[in-house]
C-alpha cells in the first residue's frame, strides 16, 4: 500500500507542475500583448508574475520528483526565460530599473547554467535563438559591454551552427538579427567610453552651481514625468525596435544606479565556452539579489514609451493616451527624429526587417538636399498645377512619399498643448515647426504661437549636419548629430572635428570634459539668476534631466554656430523656442569663452571662428 501511495503522490507531482505550466502560460499570452504605454495600473502583471512564482518555487520542491519523471534542463530555462520577460515587460511599462535588473538575473542565469544547450530538438533551438536574442536586449540596455560581446559570438556561433544542422529550415532571419548586433556595436563602439549616457549625481551635477539650483523656484514648477521617443528613418542602426539614437536618448533620460551591480559585477566562470556545474537541473535563482542592487536614494525614472516606426495615426494615439493621464503639473517630453521634405524615401525591404510584417519592398529614392541659405522651404508644382508646399512642411512617418497619410505636420501637435510639452526635433525639416509663413492664399500653421494653452518647448536640430571629414557626413544617414550632442556632447564634439579615441589620450580626453561641466556649471548659475528668463524654460530648470538637455543644447548650439560658414548659419545650427536669455548667446562671453578653451585645449582652435579673432 506505502509503495502504491507513493507511485500515486509521484504522479500528481508532474501532473500538478505541467497544470501550473498550461495556467501560467495562459495567463502570459495575455499580459505580452498588453500595450507598452498608459498610466493605469497592471494588475494582471501581478497575477501572472504570482502563476510563475508559484510555478518556479514547485519545480524547485519537487525538482527530484520531476527529474524522475522526464523533467528536461531546457523547461526550467523556459520558465526562467518567462519571468526574465516578465521583467523587462514591466520595466518598459514603469522605467524602473530593478525591473530591467532583475530580468538580467534570470538570463544571466540561464546562460551561465546553459539550459538550453545540447538539444537537438529544432523547437528548442528555436527557444534558445530567442532566449539569446532577449538578453542581447537586457544586457545592450544595462551597457553590459562584456557580457554583449560574449553573447554575440554565442549567438553568431548558434545560428551559424542551427543552419548547418537544420537544413530544412530557413534561418535568414536569425542571420538578420545577428547582423543587426553586430552593426549597432560596431558604430556605437566608436562612442563608448568611461562615461555613462545615464545622468550620474557624481558627473552631472556641479557643487558651484548646486546651492543657485537648490535656491531656484520658478512661478510655476513642472515634473517632468513621461517621455515618448519616436524615430523613422531610412537605413537606421538598430537592434530590434531599438535605434542607435532612441538608445541614447533612452539612458540619458535614466538614473545611474549606484549599486554593486554597476561596479565590477563578476560573472560566473565559463572557460572555454563551457558552463559551470549546477547539479543537473537546478533551478535556484536569487530572485531577491536585485535588492543589493539598486539605489534606493534615486528618485524614479520619467516614464518613457518607444515607438520604432510607428505610423502618423499611432503616434498621435499614443501622444494622446500619455497626455490624457499625464499627472497635474507634470511635463510630457516627445522626441521625433524623422526625415523631412529632403529625406522622404522608400524603403528596401532589408532595410525595414523586424519594424512590420506589412511592409513591402520598395524601390529608393534618391536623397536629395535643399539649396544653400534658403530658409524658406520651396514651392513645387506638379502638373495639375497643384502645390506640394503643404506636404514639404511636415516629417514623414512612412515607407513612401503617399500623400498626407504619412504626413506629420506641426499642427497634428497642437491639441496636446492643453498640457506642457518639451519637444525635441530632430529632421533636415525640423524648421517646419519654426514659424509660419504664407503662400499665395495658403497660410500654414505652426505649432509655436499656436498652442491651446501651454506654451511648448522647442528644440529644433539643424537641417543640415556639419562635419570637417566627409566619412562623418556619411555616418550621419545611420545616426543623428544632433541628438549625439544631446546625450554625449563631448564626443559629438570631437567627431565633428574629426577627433577619435585614438587620437587623443585619456588625461586629455578628461580634462576636455571637465572643461563643459565648468562651463555647464557657470550657465546654470547664470539661468537660475536670469531676470529674462523664459516661464516655459524657468518651469522646467529644476529638473535634472531637462536642466542638462538644455545644457547641451547651448553648447551645441554655440560649437556649430562658431565652426560653419556664417552664411549658412541658417542650414547648420539648432534653433529653440521661445529663445532663451541672451546671456546665452552663442557670441555671450560665458558661451563663447568656454568653446574658446575647450578648442584650445583639443587643439583644433584654427577650425572655429569667434568675434575678435
Amino acid at each position: 500500500k506505502c509503495s502504491a501511495s507513493s507511485r500515486m503522490v509521484d504522479d500528481d507531482v508532474p501532473r500538478t507542475f505541467r497544470a501550473l505550466v498550461e495556467s501560467a502560460d495562459r495567463k502570459f499570452a495575455r499580459v505580452r500583448d498588453a500595450p507598452a504605454y498608459g498610466r493605469g495600473p497592471n494588475r494582471y502583471f501581478h497575477k501572472v508574475f504570482k502563476a510563475y512564482m508559484r510555478l518556479w518555487k514547485y519545480q524547485q520542491e519537487n525538482r527530484a520528483t520531476l527529474v524522475e519523471a522526464g523533467l528536461q534542463r531546457w523547461e526550467i530555462g523556459e520558465i526562467a526565460s518567462r519571468i526574465g520577460q516578465l521583467y523587462f515587460g514591466q520595466y518598459t511599462r514603469t522605467s524602473e530599473a530593478r525591473f530591467l535588473l532583475e530580468s538580467y538575473i534570470f538570463y544571466e542565469a540561464i546562460f551561465n547554467r546553459g539550459y538550453f544547450e545540447g538539444s537537438k530538438d529544432r523547437g528548442v533551438r528555436f527557444k534558445e535563438l530567442r532566449f539569446y536574442a532577449r538578453f542581447l536586449l537586457v544586457a545592450l540596455m544595462l551597457n553590459r559591454w562584456e557580457m554583449v560581446k560574449v553573447l554575440v559570438e554565442r549567438f553568431k556561433a548558434l545560428v551559424d551552427d542551427s543552419r548547418a544542422n537544420f537544413r530544412e529550415t530557413n534561418f535568414k532571419e536569425w542571420k538578420q538579427v545577428v547582423q543587426e548586433i553586430i552593426r549597432f556595436m560596431k558604430v556605437d563602439a566608436a562612442f563608448v567610453n568611461n562615461r555613462t549616457l545615464r545622468y550620474c549625481s557624481s558627473l552631472d551635477s556641479y557643487p558651484a552651481s548646486l546651492p543657485h539650483v537648490a535656491r531656484f523656484h520658478a512661478k510655476k514648477v513642472l515634473k517632468f514625468r513621461d517621455a515618448l521617443l519616436t524615430s523613422y528613418h531610412r537605413n537606421e542602426v538598430k537592434y530590434a525596435e531599438l535605434t542607435l539614437d532612441t538608445f541614447r536618448m533612452l539612458q540619458c533620460l535614466e538614473w545611474e544606479p549606484s549599486g554593486s551591480f554597476y561596479q565590477k559585477h563578476q560573472t560566473e566562470s565559463r572557460e572555454n565556452g563551457a558552463s559551470s556545474d549546477y547539479s543537473g537541473t537546478s533551478g535556484l535563482i536569487d530572485i531577491n539579489l536585485v535588492a543589493d542592487m539598486t539605489d534606493p536614494t534615486l528618485p524614479a525614472n520619467p516614464r518613457k514609451v518607444i515607438l520604432h516606426r510607428p505610423s502618423v495615426t499611432q503616434l498621435i494615439a499614443v501622444i494622446a493616451t500619455i497626455c490624457e493621464e499625464l499627472p497635474p503639473d507634470s511635463v510630457m517630453l516627445i522626441y521625433l527624429s524623422a526625415s523631412g521634405k529632403t529625406g522622404h524615401s522608400n524603403l528596401s525591404q532589408s532595410e525595414s526587417s523586424g519594424s512590420s510584417k506589412k511592409s513591402s519592398k520598395l524601390n529608393v529614392l534618391p536623397r536629395t538636399f535643399p539649396e544653400q541659405n534658403n530658409s524658406r522651404p520651396g514651392v513645387h508644382v506638379n502638373g495639375k498645377g497643384e502645390s506640394d508646399l503643404h506636404f514639404e512642411n511636415s516629417l514623414w512617418l512612412g515607407p513612401s512619399r503617399s500623400g498626407g497619410s504619412n504626413c506629420l505636420y506641426p499642427g497634428d501637435i497642437i491639441p496636446f498643448t492643453r498640457k506642457p510639452l518639451f519637444l525635441i526635433i530632430d529632421s533636415d525639416n525640423s524648421h517646419a515647426f519654426k514659424a509660419g509663413f504664407s503662400h499665395m492664399f495658403t497660410a500654414f500653421q505652426v505649432l509655436h504661437g499656436a498652442e491651446r494653452g501651454e506654451t511648448a518647448a522647442l528644440l529644433l536640430s539643424p537641417l543640415r549636419p556639419t562635419f570637417k571629414r566627409q566619412s562623418d557626413i556619411d555616418e550621419t544617414r545611420i545616426h543623428s548629430q544632433f541628438t549625439l550632442f544631446l546625450t554625449a556632447p563631448l564626443q559629438a564634439f570631437c567627431q565633428m572635428v574629426g577627433l577619435t579615441c585614438s587620437d587623443t589620450d585619456v588625461d586629455v580626453y578628461d580634462d576636455a570634459d571637465n572643461i563643459i561641466s565648468t562651463a555647464f556649471s557657470g550657465w546654470e548659475m547664470i539661468l537660475c539668476s536670469s531676470t529674462s528668463l523664459d516661464l516655459v524654460w524657468a518651469q522646467v530648470l529644476s529638473d535634472p534631466f531637462l536642466r542638462r538637455l538644455i545644457l547641451r543644447f547651448i553648447f551645441c548650439r554655440a560649437v556649430l554656430a562658431h565652426y560653419c560658414p556664417r552664411e549658412d548659419s541658417d542650414q547648420h545650427v539648432p534653433f529653440c523656442l521661445p529663445e532663451l536669455p541672451n546671456s546665452m548667446s552663442t557670441n555671450s562671453e560665458a558661451v563663447q569663452s568656454a568653446i574658446i578653451r575647450l578648442a584650445g585645449h583639443l587643439k583644433v582652435a584654427d577650425y572655429f571662428h569667434f568675434d575678435g579673432s
